[in-house]
């Protein structure tokens, strides 16, 4: 009897211990899921941001330059592709179309010297420029989180726990061949100036 009463307890140790190894497990998973979700959360709060200043920005491109139609369209397009993407995929590769289409809007801002001293151009490149900053800080921050995560859901023991828990791997948003290619365009030229 009393063997029997020992090998019950050695089992409901052995059960309360591999219990709290899964609640733990799962707690700490849901914790990083989170995580992820939430710096992804930021990305899209900055792609939002970036797909908003678009417009104005085509605006006052399109009162100078009305016969560049084709690349203002482009990044219409472009911006519309952004602001429907539902996934970091998706939303990598729309924003790399919108990058590619940015700089081809930019060239076209660099022939006509009279956008270039527009002080509503200037502030919107000003806004645009802080938020591709604001942009590559929310994808490093959620790429960094997606990789924690990542390395956890594929780490022993836990890979094998994350699995019965339906916890997988969580995709990394990933930078397009368009943004390592950075737009070649100087500001720096004078401006014409009309007189009166």
């Amino acid at each position: 009897m009393k063997a029997l009463g020992g090998i019950i307890a050695v089992v409901v140790v052995i059960a309360l211990v591999v219990g709290m190894f899964m609640v733990s497990t799962y707690n700490g998973l849901v914790k990083m899921d989170q995580d992820v979700k939430g710096k992804w959360a930021q990305v899209e709060n900055q792609l939002k941001r970036r797909t908003d200043l678009i417009p104005n920005l085509v605006a006052t491109v399109k009162g100078f330059a009305a016969q560049e139609k084709s690349v203002i369209d482009s990044v219409t397009s472009a911006r519309a592709k952004l602001a429907g993407a539902t996934t970091p995929a998706a939303a990598s590769a729309a924003n790399g179309e919108l990058t590619t289409a940015l700089s081809r809007l930019l060239v076209v801002v660099e022939n006509y010297p009279q956008i270039k001293s527009d002080q509503t151009f200037r502030d919107l490149m000003f806004e645009l420029s802080g938020t591709e900053n604001r942009i590559a800080v929310a994808r490093k921050d959620y790429n960094d989180s997606v990789q924690t995560f990542n390395t956890r859901v594929r780490t022993f023991p836990t890979n094998m726990v994350a699995g019965m828990l339906g916890f997988s791997a969580a995709e990394f948003f990933e930078v397009t061949e368009a943004d390592k290619e950075l737009p070649k365009v100087d500001f720096s030229t004078t401006p014409a100036t009309s007189t009166p």
